[in-house]
């Protein structure tokens, strides 16, 4: 598929009022990047849990019926990191991890697979993880040429996640364009300037734009007060 068929992807997105459109999403991602499985996966402060992605709904039961999420590596894992995870460098050491992951490939999980831990506010905990089958040199190629890409749509899927939560409170604070948050996200993240505007295709100048306007909006003093700001009212999450 071309890149305009992933900006129509993330417009549909951005436009859903429903949580239904997170499911459409993901398949049409997947479909995209031709991968096995796109997978996002929500928990409130609350408890409250929302899921949707590709795998089959035979092993989606099978994993709750059997209550792996106590032993899970990826959550188990993902739950200490702030950083995207290759689960090659997770540990699969255990017993109980090692029948999960066999339990886990006989129900179509291919075998590599590339999560995104996603922290929101009051206690919010999401998980964005692309899966597929094939071999080690061919996954990390694709993850690495795809990284900033996939951080971008993890963020994407959790900010509108959080915007239709039922109970959300409406906030404050003057809104955010979706490029400005793009932006601030980025920046949080750790991403220099220079890699900001590379990953979404615009001039530094144009960058400095967007983040004073962000920073204006969000009543802070500086980039790094802005980004505080940011996170800590919600409107960007790492």
């Amino acid at each position: 598929m071309t890149t305009s068929s992933l900006d129509g992807i993330m417009e549909q997105l951005e436009c859903a009022d429903a949580l239904d459109g997170l499911q459409t999403a993901s398949e049409a991602l997947r479909n995209h990047y031709q991968i096995d499985h796109l997978v996002y996966h929500w928990v409130s402060s609350s408890g409250q849990q929302y899921g949707c992605g590709t795998y089959c709904p035979d092993w989606v039961a099978r994993y709750l019926d059997a209550g792996y999420l106590r032993i899970d590596p990826v959550i188990v894992g993902c739950y200490q990191r702030f950083h995207p995870v290759d689960w090659k460098r997770l540990d699969w050491s255990s017993k109980a991890a090692r029948a999960f992951q066999k339990d886990a490939l006989e129900h179509g999980v291919g075998n590599q697979g590339y999560s995104i831990p996603i922290r929101g506010p009051n206690g919010q905990f999401a998980l964005f993880t692309i899966n597929h089958s094939c071999h080690d040199e061919a996954w990390a190629e694709f993850t690495e040429s795809n990284r900033r890409q996939l951080i971008l749509l993890a963020h994407a899927f959790n900010q509108k996640a959080l915007e239709l939560e039922p109970e959300r409170s409406p906030m404050a604070a003057q809104a955010l364009s979706p490029r400005e948050v793009d932006a601030m996200t980025l920046l949080a993240v750790g991403y220099s300037r220079a890699q900001v505007a590379d990953t979404l295709s615009i001039s530094e100048n144009t960058l400095r734009v967007y983040i004073e306007s962000a920073r204006h909006k969000l009543g802070a003093l500086n980039t790094t007060h802005a980004v505080a700001k940011a996170i800590s009212r919600g409107v960007i999450v790492v």
